[in-house]
């Protein structure tokens, strides 16, 4: 791979990793709710998924929507359903005296199948694997070089948002202020989804 498209791809997965979406406004509210501790699996969960789903996409998937571009109707409106039932388990999200009773962050597991319903992940996986994918040395090759340049940038870049959410943390001290809290990262995460909905 030609170092100028390696860089640009680096930057790519970096911008994208970073800004905020639905991953890094989850991530954000459970560390905020949880610790950093116990929102590792979350984080791991989102890299290493959204690297798999890199993968895959370059693989099978690309071909199946050009043959079935029905399929892509569909996964936006089990995406849109699933964030939004996501926003509200966050605005309801258990206040601190009750975390032992009911309240759990993201398994590694929930992390990574969420990616299959985030339409960033599926928006960046997409755009990765057709603008930055290098073809001379086969589909499989590129994929896995863009696959692993996702893996390697995306689990520092999310770590920002988890720790910022302990940060803001101190500042919640009381239920009503981390209610507020929650219902705003509720929203966001909704307002997230204006992209694929505007399209």
């Amino acid at each position: 791979m030609e170092i100028d498209i390696l860089t640009a791809l680096i930057g790519f997965a970096f911008v994208t990793s970073v800004t905020p979406g639905p991953n890094n406004l989850m991530l954000m509210a459970s560390g905020a709710n949880y610790g950093l501790r116990r929102t590792l699996p979350h984080m791991f969960g989102i890299s290493l998924g959204h690297a798999f789903m890199v993968l895959v996409v370059g693989l099978v998937l690309l071909q199946l929507f050009d043959r079935f571009p029905a399929l892509n109707t569909v996964l936006k409106v089990l995406s849109v359903a699933y964030m939004l039932w996501l926003a509200w388990k966050i605005a309801n999200a258990a206040p601190p005296d009750e975390k032992a009773a009911g309240g759990k962050p993201f398994t590694f597991l929930q992390a990574a199948a969420f990616q299959w319903v985030n339409p960033k992940a599926w928006s960046m996986a997409i755009t990765a694997i057709s603008g930055y994918a290098p073809q001379d040395n086969g589909v499989l090759y590129g994929t896995v070089i863009v696959a692993c340049v996702f893996a390697a940038v995306n689990l520092p870049s999310v770590s920002i948002w988890a720790w910022t959410g302990v940060q803001v943390r101190r500042w919640l001290g009381s239920a009503r202020r981390l209610r507020i809290f929650n219902v705003t990262m509720a929203l966001l995460l909704v307002a997230s989804l204006y992209p694929i909905l505007s399209h």
